[in-house]
């Protein structure tokens, strides 16, 4: 066997593999073998056919296999042995290779293509990115801390409504007399009037209605689009398009009843704190908001470098290789298709490929088993219920076989794995770039997230 390569570009070359008889004479008559012992032909016992009328046979496409075998493991022991850094994978030249006759041939000729990727270094002085720090406000608690309360409140069922209750019942569609309209919509459903649009109007609609009792309203003025898809189950096209009265006979009334800001609440909401008292719950709260709202910067902030690392990348690529790899990939996309997608789509693709091979060359960047675990681990250990009798050590032990079963299952934890990929970049882009920490508001943040 012979295999040589000549350079067709700067990043492009062309392999040539020479394969002679004795490559794959062995594996032939191996496989030859293996057929005359399986064979059944009629005429003879099984296991006894003559070899001449099994090479007659089967020789063509044993020869076929061991080659095509014979091939791929030396041409990719050549890329390794040569340290070539490939993009994308080899593509046969069937224009140089020609026809191949496995039925008279024993010495064959292959051409492949290959594309090389380019040698380039991360230019982190060229990123000019800010950190975009959400500032907590006693708002934000205040608001969070009154979303326990609720969430772990108790539900009542009074007999007129009030503010912030659930209401339920059959909703009609009424035409521009105030009649039922012919064909529209008929529905028992839900309304939660905390999502009233403008609660001062609204709210006096609703307010100490009682069961049976019926409700005209407009629901497009009166809740928002999201409400409207989910009352009236429809998607959002329709829901835009719902601008008709409707009257609701009301059935029944759900009320949540806070929950009191005691030692219970602190203890279900932070399982695994001793929280004594209000003030130290509203510093936890604080802290767990900071958590979130830091993953949203951290995400704002590897995404907005992760652009700018692509705006400056300025190596070439294998353009006209690429291309047809992409096209030899996916029989669904055509050359055409593929241009007109190439600049927008492809190449901000390939870049990002490239430089997060380097990054990982800097510091390994993708999620390792362990730090999975770990963060499943965390998850687990917040919202654990202690067992009466339990260890310390013990109660450690079991989050770490939970959170080993639960990381075994890669296609139930993709989400998990997205934060801890993002979370290990902003930790290196954080290191390299040492951006200039700027505080702002939430709004202000939704506004340049929105950019």
């Amino acid at each position: 066997m012979n295999i040589t390569s000549e350079k067709v570009s700067e990043l492009e070359l062309c392999i040539k593999i020479n394969i002679e008889e004795n490559d794959y004479s062995e594996a032939v008559g191996k496989q030859l073998k293996d057929y005359q012992k399986q064979a059944t032909i009629r005429g003879f016992r099984k296991g006894n056919a003559p070899m001449g009328l099994i090479q007659r046979m089967y020789k063509p496409a044993a020869v076929s296999e061991a080659v095509q075998n014979t091939l791929n493991s030396s041409l990719f022991k050549y890329i390794d042995d040569e340290k070539l850094h490939i993009l994308g994978t080899p593509l046969s030249n069937d224009e140089k290779t020609g026809t191949v006759d496995f039925e008279h041939d024993k010495n064959f000729t292959f051409y492949f293509d290959i594309a090389l990727s380019p040698e380039f270094e991360i230019e982190w002085d060229k990123i000019d990115v800010k950190y975009n720090q959400i500032k907590t406000t006693a708002k934000d608690v205040d608001a969070e801390v009154n979303n326990a309360c609720s969430r772990y409140g108790k539900f009542d069922t009074p007999e007129s409504v009030s503010a912030g209750d659930i209401i339920y019942g059959k909703i009609v569609e009424l035409d521009k007399a105030g009649n039922k309209k012919e064909g529209g919509v008929e529905t028992f459903t839900s309304l939660n009037l905390l999502n009233l649009k403008d609660p001062e109007s609204n709210l006096p609609i609703f307010e100490g209605k009682k069961a049976d009792d019926k409700i005209v309203f407009n629901l497009s003025k009166t809740f928002p689009t999201a409400d409207v898809e989910r009352a009236l189950r429809v998607d959002n096209a329709a829901a835009k398009k719902f601008k008709s009265d409707v009257e609701f006979t009301l059935s029944g009334i759900s009320r949540i009843i806070p929950h009191e800001l005691d030692a219970d609440l602190f203890q279900k909401v932070f399982p695994d704190q001793k929280i004594k008292d209000a003030e130290a719950f509203r510093k936890a709260m604080h802290k767990e908001i900071d958590r979130s709202n830091n993953e949203q910067s951290d995400y704002l902030f590897v995404n907005q470098v992760r652009k700018s690392l692509i705006d400056n990348f300025t190596a070439p690529l294998p353009e006209d290789f690429l291309k047809r790899w992409f096209v030899s990939r996916n029989e669904d996309t055509t050359m055409e298709k593929l241009e007109a997608e190439w600049t927008e789509k492809y190449v901000p693709s390939l870049r990002w490929e490239l430089i997060e091979g380097k990054l990982e060359e800097i510091k390994p960047i993708n999620p390792t088993n362990n730090q999975i675990v770990d963060h499943i681990k965390e998850i687990l250990r917040r919202n654990d219920q202690k067992i009466e009798g339990e260890t310390a050590e013990q109660a450690e032990q079991r989050l770490e076989q939970a959170a080993r079963s639960i990381a075994a299952d890669r296609q139930n934890i993709s989400q998990i794995t997205d934060r801890i990929y993002a979370s290990n970049l902003a930790d290196l882009f954080k290191e390299k770039v040492q951006p200039e920490i700027e505080k702002v508001s939430a709004k202000e943040f939704a506004e340049r997230a929105k950019q």
